[in-house]
């Protein structure tokens, strides 16, 4: 790229409204930490990172369009961030190809759009070993899902519906509920109709919370257990401690993992926010590893072109707070953990990945 400014500028696209508001401060600290902890070292091919914020979660033709009006004025260098599914699909028409875009969701999986680089968590390595595990160890058959009505929920049930259809098990209900749902009267008394052993959660930010208050208050916790591939510490504080008694998780993060990559990210992070900071999170954390990730293909390949970060992507790996990643067709390979909620934390109970070996 002919752009010599002193400074790579990063637009930082995370959603401060919606139903994902929820995930903004923490997501906005996290990639701060990064850029700065990048400035300490000398940068990017030696010029600060500055970022950009942009609302992810405003909709998304507007994401688009502020996005679009940045990069063809030049104003940044790159796209970094947490978003919705339908979000990056409103981005990616619009900025493929012309800046490199780090898209650091958990999402549906198949995106191959040029200068694209997925840091999230797909179905095949988190949620189908995940409900494996679940239904091995608590003899699960019968299953419910419960989701937003958008892109990533639906192609993550696709997923769930063929792994249930080869382990036999069965779906007695699909719910799916517009963005930012406030009452679920009506999806729990059919969860209370069908009586499934599990629900699959595929709901964001505030639609869970909303949804674990409602199961809790009809007693569904004593007899069906939750799964959801997207829930944070935000979400369970919000919830209350009572209302994620039988709730497991997966994801490639979580700030209660007892590791020393993750003691050290959380020393960091206290050093630089204090105490009072918002609570460190998959989401959060993911934002930090998506400007660390994008530093180190700029690294490689000396230079911000997509096309030339794309020929190096394969030979990308690092040590971070999620412990060894490596990318491998643009997807970063990493470790996947199951925890169940306890109360307002999570405890890890076991590794359902390793990252293929460098």
């Amino acid at each position: 790229m002919a752009n010599r400014s002193p400074t790579v500028r990063i637009g930082l696209v995370i959603p401060l409204q919606g139903p994902a508001g929820i995930f903004g401060p923490s997501s906005e600290a996290c990639a701060q930490l990064a850029a700065e902890e990048l400035n300490l070292g000398g940068g990017v091919l030696g010029r600060e990172v500055e970022l950009v914020t942009v609302d992810g979660g405003q909709t998304p033709n507007r994401v688009a369009d502020e996005v679009d009006a940045l990069v063809s004025a030049g104003a940044i260098d790159a796209v970094v961030g947490w978003h919705l599914s339908s979000v990056r699909q409103a981005l990616i028409p619009r900025i493929a190809g012309r800046v490199p875009y780090v898209y650091t969701a958990l999402y549906e999986g198949g995106e191959r759009a040029p200068g694209v680089f997925l840091a999230g968590e797909t179905p095949i390595h988190q949620v189908l070993p995940a409900m494996q595990w679940l239904a091995r160890e608590h003899r699960l058959r019968r299953w419910a899902i419960v989701g937003d009505s958008y892109i990533w929920p639906y192609g993550t049930a696709r997923a769930a519906r063929r792994h249930l259809r080869l382990t036999g098990a069965e779906i007695c209900a699909e719910i799916f509920v517009p963005l930012g749902t406030r009452d679920f009267h009506r999806p729990i008394q059919q969860l209370i109709r069908t009586q499934p052993d599990a629900v699959l959660m595929l709901l964001v930010g505030n639609d869970a919370v909303r949804f674990n208050r409602a199961f809790t208050r009809a007693g569904l916790h004593t007899t069906c257990l939750r799964f959801a591939p997207l829930m944070d510490e935000n979400m369970l504080l919000a919830s209350g401690a009572d209302t994620t008694a039988n709730l497991y998780v997966a994801a490639g993060y979580f700030a209660t993992l007892p590791t020393t990559d993750n003691l050290d990210f959380h020393a960091l992070y206290t050093r630089r926010f204090g105490p009072h900071a918002p609570p460190l999170n998959a989401e959060g954390e993911s934002c930090y590893e998506g400007i660390i990730l994008l530093a180190e293909l700029i690294a490689r390949a000396g230079t911000l072109n997509p096309t030339d970060l794309m020929r190096v992507a394969d030979t990308t790996g690092y040590d971070g707070p999620r412990g060894p990643v490596r990318l491998h067709d643009r997807h970063l390979h990493q470790r996947i953990y199951l925890a169940k909620a306890n109360q307002l934390e999570f405890d890890v109970i076991t590794k359902l990945q390793e990252p293929p070996p460098t």
